[in-house]
């Protein structure tokens, strides 16, 4: 076959695939990702769900069935408090929702419309079940095995914060609305950020989202934009983006020897960092189980966020990422209150921030910005670097101490003893 016939076959099977493709989603269309591969890599399981799939992405392994069969439960004990007896009218406002819903989704979902509506609901049952029943405990029935397994919480908890394992916002709003209980009318929001609080860290719990149901993506969007620096500590985005050239500090240690203090901040927000007269102040983390799965998942929702200004979870894993660098670091943070290390191991922290910035793109526009300016400005000064260099030098290990003190005292004795013999001299 001749090239120039080849060339037109090929031309026209181009042709036919393009004119089969989709239209592009609007960007702001597609909120429910899937974790890029780069990141799943490094560590698969703080995106894997534990017990409960959400969604369409983990539907259908089995370590998560057991879980399927509990919606059906909580749908069912709805239904008998509600005084009804059949779904149509929830399937109905469900299949008004499907397509925009579909369209949530950055992949193609493979379920026929009746499964898919079937997922909406009891996902967003079991969704508000669970908040109405964290809150109010005289709806709890004494045989449920989720209030009486003091870890199941928790885990659950986990579960629906991951970046791959939510429904859309829009459509666990309808669905509260639908089956609302007396009183219950402004109490949605608060519902959820009162089950969440047991996995945040920091002292200051955030503030409730005020965005509108169109701005709110999901449950993890939810809790990211409530999860600020407090008022007080708030960096408008204008200062984050004048701020100066930055660039990153040195570890905690070195920090230390440089004449940084390190000091706990109580009662804020784990965001608000500052630096002042030589003293870092940072508020206290916890690190248990699950931060790092908590950790990851806002990580992946922010690198696809359209706002890089108010990233500020990646800019506070900078930062800590930049403060240690080994287990002597977690040691030396730990000894002054800002972690707690309820895993026992300094180094599993270690290389658990030395390992959340892998393949994590950092805005230009870091949040810390000035603090890294202020902290490297108070570590150049010359008297700083001497301090810093005779630390490092005489004072790391007691025998290198002991010379230095030894040294210093022939100096200051020779020295006495040459004062004396001129005084002697001239009397």
């Amino acid at each position: 076959m001749a090239a120039d016939e080849l060339a037109d076959k090929l031309s026209v099977e181009i042709c036919k695939r393009l004119g089969v493709l989709p239209p592009l989603l609007p960007y702001s269309d597609c909120t429910i990702v899937r974790v890029p591969a780069e990141l799943r890599n490094v560590n698969e399981k703080a995106y894997e769900p534990v017990v409960l799939a959400i969604g369409p992405y983990h539907r259908g392994k089995n370590h998560l069935m057991a879980m399927e069969e509990h919606k059906l439960h909580y749908l069912k004990l709805l239904l008998e408090r509600r005084g009804e007896n059949n779904v149509t009218r929830y399937l109905n406002t469900m299949r008004t929702l499907e397509e925009r819903a579909r369209k949530c989704y950055t992949q193609p979902i493979g379920l026929e419309t009746d499964q898919f509506v079937e997922m909406m609901l009891l996902d967003s049952c079991f969704i508000t079940e669970l908040l109405r029943k964290y809150r109010r405990p005289e709806l709890r029935d004494v045989n449920d095995p989720i209030f009486n397994l003091s870890w199941m919480t928790k885990k659950l908890a986990r579960d629906l914060l991951l970046v791959e394992n939510q429904i859309p916002f829009f459509v666990l709003q309808e669905f509260s609305g639908m089956t609302l209980m007396p009183g219950e009318e402004k109490l949605f929001r608060p519902m959820i950020y009162s089950f969440f609080r047991i996995l945040i860290p920091g002292h200051y719990c955030g503030q409730y989202s005020d965005n509108s149901v169109q701005e709110i993506k999901h449950l993890l969007g939810f809790i990211h934009d409530s999860w600020l620096p407090s008022p007080s500590g708030m960096r408008s985005p204008e200062i984050v983006t004048e701020s100066c050239d930055w660039d990153l500090i040195r570890c905690a240690t070195e920090l230390k020897e440089a004449g940084i203090k390190f000091m706990e901040v109580k009662g804020d927000s784990l965001f608000d960092i500052r630096f002042d007269n030589g003293t870092l102040q940072i508020p206290r983390l916890i690190i248990e189980d699950d931060t790092e799965s908590f950790l990851r998942n806002l990580i992946v929702y922010e690198q696809f966020s359209r706002d890089d200004n108010l990233n500020y979870v990646v800019d506070y894993m900078n930062f800590m990422d930049c403060l240690i660098n080994s287990p002597k670091d977690v040691e030396l943070l730990c000894q002054h209150g800002i972690i707690h290390n309820w895993l026992g191991d300094d180094e599993v922290v270690a290389n658990m921030f030395n390992r959340l910035g892998d393949f994590v793109m950092v805005s230009d526009h870091n949040y810390y910005s000035e603090i890294f300016c202020n902290v490297n400005k108070h570590c150049g000064r010359r008297w700083n670097k001497w301090m810093a260099h005779l630390r490092h030098k005489y004072f790391n290990n007691p025998w290198a101490l002991i010379s230095f003190l030894a040294a210093l005292s022939l100096l200051l004795l020779t020295s006495a003893q040459t004062l004396f013999t001129v005084l002697a001299y001239f009397q």
